[in-house]
């Protein structure tokens, strides 16, 4: 194997030994299969190509202070894609199997889950497809699931620091009783655009407002949102809002600290009043926000240059269960070497 600068890799895909595979045709989903291609062969006229029938997943795998290899919340994702296949009308695998391919990849590469110390770690992507060929939009009785990796390096390189978002009113991320709240490609494809140009004006991220009324504060990007005030940890809940298993880890690690938690409908006018705020997913665990700039008015909302007391210890809290540093209270990681 080359030389990998753990300390250098970024967000991004890099080649690993094997993925594995799961097949569904005539009813019943194959034997899992192990290969090194990398690739996928399927017809022109395939269902997910046409249609966007397609989901994903993002877990990840951390080599802890103690040399174990760890999984986190691997059945909480099992269960996540269940619900994004479910709403695709797409054939259904078991958790068991989700679960066991993910351990599988997690041991067939094992020599590319970066060291401790380095900040990096194992990214995990099942992804699952419908490849029945047709033309007519309807549900498709083929599919292709797959589990692969990537080591991946640490979000905030230089330590962990607080961004600018723009707050876009022009532009909707998903609509009430749409896909928002299942992980399908087609939420990700709506927001490339308004986050692009986010991007062009010096933006590290968007933040969307619900698209029935634009009033409440729904998603941060690919991310939820949280913000921080009097004690207690405020998130908001919709109907298109992606069930984040970080926000809900942070959600518990808040009422462990004494913080009173609150998931309801958060107005537009709340952003003036939190102490702190960021942004939550796999990727970063926490994107603490410093800045949010409306677009439209150009009024700014102002959070500090430093990260808030809060948030740091709710990151620390949970990047110590990932690598082995707390106890795992709450049964989250699954040892898997």
């Amino acid at each position: 194997m080359e030389n990998i600068e753990w300390g250098a890799l970024g967000f991004d895909y890099h080649k690993t030994d094997v993925n594995v595979r799961f097949a569904y045709k005539n009813g019943k989903w194959s034997e899992m299969q192990v290969t090194d291609d990398e690739y996928v062969q399927m017809h022109m006229s395939a269902s997910c190509l046409h249609y966007g029938i397609e989901l994903f997943e993002g877990l990840k795998a951390f080599r802890g202070v103690d040399g174990k290899v760890r999984l986190f919340r691997v059945k909480d994702n099992a269960r996540r894609l269940l619900n994004s296949a479910e709403r695709l009308c797409l054939p259904q695998p078991t958790e068991e199997m989700i679960v066991e391919a993910c351990m599988e990849v997690v041991r067939r590469n094992e020599r590319f889950i970066p060291p401790y110390g380095t900040g990096a770690s194992l990214y995990l992507r099942p992804v699952m497809f419908g490849t029945m060929v047709g033309l007519g939009v309807k549900p498709s009785s083929e599919a292709l699931l797959i589990v692969y990796c990537s080591p991946v390096g640490a979000y905030f390189k230089s330590g962990i620091k607080p961004i600018t978002v723009a707050l876009d009113r022009e532009q909707d991320r998903a609509a009430p009783r749409g896909t928002g709240d299942v992980k399908v490609g087609g939420n990700y494809a709506a927001s490339i655009y308004s986050g692009e140009h986010a991007h062009a004006l010096g933006y590290s991220n968007v933040l969307y407002l619900d698209a029935a009324e634009h009033k409440y504060i729904e998603e941060c990007g690919a991310a939820n949102f949280f913000g921080i005030r009097e004690g207690k940890y405020i998130t908001p809940k919709s109907p298109s809002i992606l069930p984040s298993i970080t926000n809900m880890s942070l959600r518990q690690l808040a009422e462990d600290m004494g913080l009173t938690v609150e998931r309801r409908p958060v107005p537009l006018e709340e952003l003036e009043t939190f102490e702190e705020c960021g942004a939550c997913g796999t990727a970063a665990v926490i994107s603490p926000i410093g800045k949010i700039v409306d677009m439209q008015t150009d009024k700014v909302y102002h959070y500090g240059t430093e990260v808030g007391k809060v948030s740091m210890e709710l990151y620390t809290r949970l990047q110590d269960i990932q690598y082995g540093r707390a106890e795992d209270k709450h049964g989250w990681c699954t040892i898997v070497l």
